[in-house]
């Protein structure tokens, strides 16, 4: 690996990310899709008919980095049998958007469509169940399997499924040729698999966020130096382990053969062997368990018999629909006479030893397996399921030795990097007959080494995008942030993590403001009917898009006494207006007595009407001309007056 960093001051803004990585990669057996391998014409005639069994590998077990216990599971198989005119996916090109919904979300349904638009260059869309969880015993769960045919001009095979949860992560065959250059079929394909990356999201682990990869990559096998978080990451660069394993077998031919070498005894019983079902018939609406192991077969000479497998039916989820038998049955024959080794049993791993028979000095111990699958000629299974060994506790089982239980599991390793420390326990479970002290360890330590540890503390991911603004209309502020990509504990970080920054949006509508309205005017008339006013002012005046002033002006009715009729009103009228301005003018004067030293200037004109209509009002001043400087008259101030007018409707 050829690594690259760019460093400021100490930090770390990019390393090892995208182009800043160049691998050069030793080929090996796993990764052979990798390299263009040419597909020669198929001279074979016929057709040949084959069986896809799928044996999942990955499990806590085998795999306990990051193993998402909860939502493991293998999505449901999807591919076909070809010609060399259409490809699925293959290494170095790109998922199509079939491959992308398979490799992101477990759904073969656009991948499926896809293949069946390439009708002329598809012969048989291959099929099978999602198993979750991913891994379970045969003798639980069988291996999911499909039918499939190729001929002359179809003759390869492609599949694909999700390791999932993951982010585009699966397994699979790529234009797989079951034509050999003898013009015969292929008799049986056992390919281990490892996880591909389909390009399309950069997640690291499992479970990762969704992060889209753009521009889109190429289609790639993973491998043990991807990324430190990776679940098959391996500092020292080894292969991973594998997660699959699929056998591809021939179960038929038809129509005249062409092949150059002569049929051996394993093409002949190939083809004798019957023909099960091309397709699960069962309905959906019948929910069934999963098939028995297969009987013994009911023969024990080389006469034909009969063996069967049975199944319970859980739920029958329409009544309509009929469901069809809970019985299998299969010829056979008596141990001995198959062509075929069939006295194979096939069992399961050990289970753990048991504890020691005695608590001082030596005793024994045993485990267990069992049989997963019984041998297909019915014979019995000759291989023991069960072994003991010899186990020592308590080497001394003197008067002053003390009992103890056996050693408990390895404790997690002290440090995440680097070299740490790890302790098992065990307890007393009885002190020295003879009163001493138990000289016995209960605490063992030894050393662990964890990958190794990042040299330069911050290691950070790039800024992400802005967020939006705080408000929704004028000033407010928006922050972005970064992560800390280097574990805390191997050393301090002092960068900050998240910034903040104003950010301005149109501004934000403003309401009209008004005074409260003044006191009502008096009556335009000294007699008979009129009409009186009030008034208030604008204080703020709408702006971008704020809600428009009411009314300014109010006009209501009123009534004064009713007016005399007769010679002498005119006269009366005239007569006390003259002594209400006589009134005004003696005020004025004793004003002016008592405040001498407070000289107003004379009123100024009234200013425009603030409306043309509907009511409006116009203002007058009476400045002060000369104040007296002592603080006693308070009351020598500037005057304003206001007055209605334009009170006509608009």
């Amino acid at each position: 690996l050829y690594r690259a960093s760019i460093v400021q001051k100490r930090i770390i803004y990019f390393q090892d990310e995208g182009s800043l990585t160049k691998k050069i990669c030793e080929q090996d057996s796993a990764s052979e899709g990798v390299t263009d391998k040419p597909i020669l014409d198929c001279c074979a005639c016929g057709t040949a008919k084959y069986r896809l069994t799928f044996y999942g590998n990955w499990s806590e077990k085998t795999h306990p980095k990051d193993f998402p216990r909860r939502t493991n599971h293998w999505s449901a198989i999807i591919g076909s049998s070809h010609s060399k005119n259409y490809i699925l996916w293959e290494y170095g090109g790109y998922a199509s958007e079939g491959v992308k919904q398979v490799a992101e979300l477990g759904s073969p349904v656009k991948m499926e469509e896809e293949i069946r638009q390439q009708s002329d260059e598809v012969l048989t869309v291959i099929k099978a169940k999602a198993q979750w969880p991913a891994w379970q015993p045969l003798n639980v769960r069988a291996a999911p399997s499909a039918e499939f045919s190729v001929d002359r001009h179809r003759h390869l095979m492609s599949f694909l499924t999700m390791l999932g949860p993951s982010p585009d992560w699966n397994v699979g065959l790529s234009a797989e040729d079951l034509c050999t250059k003898d013009c015969g079929w292929v008799q049986k394909v056992v390919q281990d698999l490892i996880p591909w990356d389909a390009g399309t999201d950069s997640g690291v682990s499992y479970e990762s966020p969704n992060k889209p990869t753009v521009p889109q990559e190429k289609i790639r096998p993973l491998t043990s130096l991807d990324h430190p978080q990776s679940p098959f990451y391996d500092p020292e660069g080894g292969s991973i382990k594998l997660v699959a394993r699929v056998v591809i077998e021939r179960i038929a031919r038809k129509g005249e053969q062409c092949n150059i070498v002569p049929d051996n005894i394993d093409d002949i019983v190939a083809d004798l062997a019957p023909e099960e079902k091309e397709e699960d018939d069962t309905p959906e609406t019948c929910i069934y368990s999963n098939w028995s192991p297969w009987s013994a077969c009911s023969s024990s000479t080389c006469e034909k018999g009969k063996r069967m497998r049975q199944r319970m039916l859980k739920a029958q989820l329409d009544l309509s629909v009929p469901c069809p038998d809970t019985q299998d049955f299969q010829p056979c024959m008596g141990p001995g006479c198959s062509d075929e080794d069939g006295s194979t049993c096939m069992m399961s791993d050990w289970i753990t030893w048991s504890p020691c028979s005695v608590s001082c000095g030596m005793g024994t111990r045993s485990r267990e397996r069992y049989v997963k699958q019984f041998p297909e000629d019915g014979s019995m299974c000759k291989v023991p399921t069960e072994e003991t060994e010899k186990c020592i506790v308590n080497e001394e089982c003197s008067p002053s030795s003390c009992l103890v239980t056996e050693w408990g599991e390895w404790d997690e390793c002290s440090a995440s990097c680097g070299t740490g420390m790890k302790r098992r326990h065990r307890m007393i479970k009885m002190t020295p007959a003879d009163g001493s002290m138990c000289k016995a360890e209960t605490t063992e330590a030894e050393k662990c080494m964890m990958p190794e540890c990042h040299t330069i503390p911050c290691l950070l991911s790039p800024w992400s995008e802005w967020s939006d603004c705080s408000v929704t209309c004028g000033k407010g502020m928006r922050t972005r942030q970064r992560m800390l990509k280097s574990a805390a504990e191997l050393g301090d970080c002092n960068e900050e993590l998240e910034q903040a920054e104003k950010c301005m949006l149109p501004e934000c509508p403003i309401d009209c403001e008004l005074t409260e309205w003044s006191q009502w005017s008096e009556c335009n008339t000294s007699c008979g009917k009129g009409h009186m006013i009030r008034t208030r002012m604008i204080k703020i005046e709408p702006q971008f898009g704020g809600t428009a002033c009411p009314e300014t002006v109010q006009r209501t009715k009123c009534r004064v006494r009713k007016c005399l009729r007769g010679p002498g009103m005119e006269k009366r009228r005239w007569k006390e207006a003259r002594e209400k301005r006589r009134s005004e003018q003696a005020k004025k004067n004793i004003d002016s007595e008592q405040y001498p030293v407070c000289r107003l200037k004379p009123w100024t004109a009234w200013t425009e009407c603030s409306t043309l209509c509907g009511g409006g009002i116009q203002e007058r001043y009476m400045m002060v001309k000369k104040r007296s400087k002592s603080t006693q008259f308070t009351s020598c101030k500037d005057k304003k007056e206001l007055r209605a007018c334009n009170v006509h409707p608009c």
